[in-house]
């Protein structure tokens, strides 16, 4: 069974459009004739199921769900199957539902692997652009359980709860942002537009001008000048040549490895990262996934190499009979407050408790240090501003006030 794109008529003569499912483009037909519609278009969107089966899941294309998408459609899933709906119904009414055309091809391709006999993880892990491999362990254990409803409510929770922190960094950012790009543009516009002009007439005055107003001078000149943009496309070279240098892996753990021992930044990443894994290996746990693979689960959601690798290195250790906290111990890359949440859990057979509130409390002490970075950005970015602006007009007012001696 494939998915179909349609275009047609309806009774009112108004164009409409919408996706099928059927073995066959008649089969399309059919069903739109029924519907009272008149056919206009009719494309094919997915290989059947079967075929798709065939292909490697590496070899698929990667289509990408946002964080809300994700969040709704587990949300939806979990009302319609907390309600004692069939499964292969509910997706077929989360499809129906979904507004956007890439969210119900990916849906009925997932209702169309289901009715073939396959488990919704199965389903789902064929599109990792959507569905990653912490949603779908955590669909396999929901389904192994008998809980899926549930699961399916941590997922959308979580999943909102990522948006939510996302949003309120970025909220945070926004102001500081603005401010020092308003205030790099109005430099940049005083040095290319207003200081040439004001300053021509004393730098062909032929008398020595102060120090001051010379370098403001040659400054200008610079950013009117052909070297500019020489500079900046160099800088664009460079940016790219380390995007380049950064795919080797060793490269990548050279340069993860140089940030986190910078002397204030380090903290930051390393909490950023431990805090996220935290939190999906406790969502990981609580959804019954085995210790073991939730950890390898989880280390794939952190972005530094180093601790990735040391997620790996716990994981090792673990399968060879450690203890998780005296693994990440043993590491000596994660936090110390992690570690003794771990500890704590393992010792009351409350890991998943502990590790999400330890991931809970990195996540506002995060929160709190970003907030104050850029509350103390912004007079920073102002004192900046009107620092150099000052000393723009200090290199224009100084010729003038030896205007005696210059004419």
């Amino acid at each position: 069974m494939a998915s179909f794109r349609y275009t047609a008529l309806n009774t009112e003569a108004r164009t409409v459009k919408g996706m099928l499912e059927a073995d066959s483009e008649r089969q399309v037909r059919s069903q739109l004739r029924t519907m009272r519609l008149k056919p206009l278009a009719i494309t094919k969107t997915s290989v059947s199921s079967s075929a798709a089966g065939s292909v490697p899941v590496w070899l698929r294309p990667r289509r990408r769900l946002s964080v809300s998408q994700l969040s709704l459609i587990s949300r939806q899933l979990a009302s319609l199957v907390q309600s004692g709906m069939p499964l292969d119904e509910a997706l077929q009414i989360s499809a129906r539902q979904a507004s956007n055309m890439h969210v119900k091809d990916i849906l009925s391709q997932v209702r169309s692997r289901v009715m073939e006999g396959h488990t919704l993880a199965q389903a789902m892990a064929e599109h990792p652009g959507a569905f990653d491999r912490m949603y779908c362990a955590m669909v396999r254990a929901g389904e192994s359980a008998g809980y899926l409803g549930q699961v399916l409510e941590q997922l959308a929770q979580y999943a909102e709860s990522s948006q939510q922190s996302s949003q309120k960094i970025k909220m945070a950012m926004i102001y500081p942002l603005v401010l020092m790009g308003v205030s790099v543009l109005v430099v940049i516009l005083l040095m290319t537009f207003v200081v040439p002009r004001l300053v021509s007439m004393f730098a062909t005055s032929g008398r020595e001008l102060p120090m001051l107003t010379q370098l403001l001078i040659g400054a200008s000149e610079f950013l009117t000048s052909v070297w500019a943009l020489v500079t900046l496309v160099a800088l664009i070279s460079l940016l790219a040549l380390f995007r380049f240098w950064l795919q080797k892996p060793a490269n990548r753990l050279r340069w993860h490895g140089w940030l986190l021992s910078l002397p204030v930044l380090s903290h930051t990443f390393r909490q950023m990262d431990t805090a996220r894994f935290a939190s999906t290996l406790a969502i990981l746990l609580g959804s019954g996934v085995p210790l073991l693979e939730s950890v390898r689960i989880a280390g794939q959601v952190l972005d530094n190499e180093v601790l990735r690798r040391s997620a790996e290195q716990v994981a090792v250790s673990v399968q060879e009979g450690g203890s998780f906290s005296k693994s990440l111990r043993q590491s000596d890359e994660f936090p110390p407050l992690l570690v003794q949440m771990a500890a704590s859990g393992e010792a009351n057979g409350t890991l998943a408790k502990q590790l999400a509130y330890a991931a809970d409390n990195q996540e506002r002490e995060l929160s709190a240090r970003i907030g104050t970075t850029m509350a103390l950005l912004e007079p920073l970015t102002i004192v900046i501003m009107g620092g150099l602006v000052t000393l723009i007009m200090l290199a224009v007012l100084l010729p003038i006030f030896d205007i005696n001696t210059l004419i």
